[in-house]
């Protein structure tokens, strides 16, 4: 899986094409590069830690290990790239008896938009749904039509999925068997977008005429700071809540801003009142997000929006989220098990990245002819008292810190077993067995 973090593609890709390979039942290997940048930079490195992390992530979402390199045409190896490497696979070597024949644990997975036919490469809903799932610290999985989707008690449809004739037979089925499922924007929709391919407990009356709208979201799934309505930046599908339950009400700008309709520099406020529709709806097994939230997150990254998302999701998924931290969004949690050796092992990874670099052409040389900014790693901060609540599918008789072999201090309550990492710095491993 090429997927180097600062050549474009960013530290959120790896996971979910990870999360996508590991459902086909083969082995696979994560690639990424030392080169600061991307692919034929002479003289270029990754600091130490950015390789460490990046090989930790690796392994912990079910992957070998692969570092590019460029050689030199004097066919000499570069011995500052390979004590970078080194470095990282020391780490990488220690930790792979509970790296290696794992499954995922997850029991949430959304069907890629990108494989459901949605034209253009990573599709915003696609990307979306896995940066929310990764900052909420929800495990998930990455399918697409062919696969199996009762392996799982979630499936979502992200934003812009056209439900087709054998698509819908197979959610038909997961529902029957008491699959929860989460739709948004056109997803479950006809493709005259008239009406509703599954009950969501409300009534479709096309799309909003606004963009963007409002929502004042229901206590129980509003943000715990947002009382007042909050401006979604994409239009809404029009719904009226039936014999759902309403997750909040819409409320529409008083215009849309154009050249004849002016208000501010982005756009009007809302109304005072309820536009009469709803931003969402539970119904028994089904959840309905109005608006295409998943793609809308990708693009603003408004922390309200993902809070309201997350809060929604959580609330209807319950136990499914698998695992509760204390971590910041900014970490990733991957939960994996290892049949043979009868353990589930919760993978906790930490990195600050921040932005560097910027966009500059460079004139007359015979190179890619340009730089641009990048996410980088260089600092890698231990996180501290990190409390973690996670479901273990069997009476727990012990819960060790790996490799370092620590027996550590927990309390199981039914399947929930609850412990605390006094700190780690980058990766720590957590092996339930």
């Amino acid at each position: 899986l090429e997927s180097l973090p600062t050549g474009g593609w960013g530290y959120d890709h790896f996971p979910a094409s990870a999360k996508y390979a590991l459902c086909v039942g083969k082995e696979f290997l994560g690639m990424t590069g030392k080169f600061h940048n991307t692919w034929g930079e002479f003289g270029g490195f990754k600091h130490p830690n950015a390789l460490r992390y990046e090989c930790a992530a690796m392994i912990a979402y079910g992957s070998k290990c692969s570092v590019g390199d460029q050689l030199h045409p004097n066919g000499m190896m570069n011995d500052s790239t390979y004590d970078i490497i080194g470095t990282a696979y020391a780490e990488v070597e220690a930790k792979e008896p509970w790296c290696d024949n794992v499954t995922s644990a997850a029991e949430v997975a959304f069907l890629s938009a990108e494989a459901a036919g949605i034209s253009g490469r990573e599709p915003s809903a696609d990307t979306g749904t896995a940066r929310l799932l990764l900052e909420g610290h929800i495990p998930f999985d990455v399918l697409d039509a062919e696969m199996d989707f009762n392996n799982y008690k979630v499936l979502i449809l992200p934003d812009e999925i056209q439900v087709t004739p054998a698509l819908k037979k197979k959610v038909d089925a997961f529902l029957a068997a008491g699959g929860k499922l989460i739709l948004s924007g056109s997803s479950g929709i006809t493709a005259d977008g008239k009406k509703f391919l599954f009950d969501v407990g409300a009534k479709l009356e096309g799309t909003s005429p606004f963009c963007p709208d409002y929502i004042l979201p229901k206590p129980a799934y509003a943000p715990d700071y947002i009382k007042t309505p909050l401006v979604m930046y994409l239009a809404s599908k029009r719904i009226k809540v039936t014999d759902g339950r309403s997750l909040g009400d819409i409320y529409d700008p008083w215009f849309n801003r154009r050249f004849d309709h002016f208000c501010s520099h982005q756009h009007t406020p809302y109304s005072g009142e309820p536009s009469g529709y709803q931003c969402g709806v539970i119904k028994g097994n089904v959840l309905y997000f109005a608006h295409p939230v998943f793609a809308l997150y990708h693009a603003s990254g408004a922390v309200p929006v993902k809070d309201y998302i997350l809060k929604t999701i959580r609330k209807f998924i319950g136990s499914a989220a698998l695992i509760e931290t204390s971590m910041p969004s900014t970490a990733r949690v991957s939960v994996m098990d290892q049949p043979a050796e009868n353990r589930r092992i919760i993978h906790l990874l930490y990195a600050t990245t921040i932005s560097r670099g910027g966009c500059l052409k460079i004139k007359d040389v015979a190179s890619s002819g340009r730089l641009y900014g990048v996410n980088v790693i260089e600092d890698l901060l231990p996180l501290a008292n990190v409390e973690v609540r996670v479901c273990a599918p069997r009476k727990v008789k012990s819960v060790t810190l790996e490799p370092q072999g620590k027996a550590i201090d927990y309390t199981q309550k039914g399947s929930w077993v609850s412990f605390k990492v006094d700190e780690f710095t980058c990766h720590q491993m957590v092996v339930l067995a």
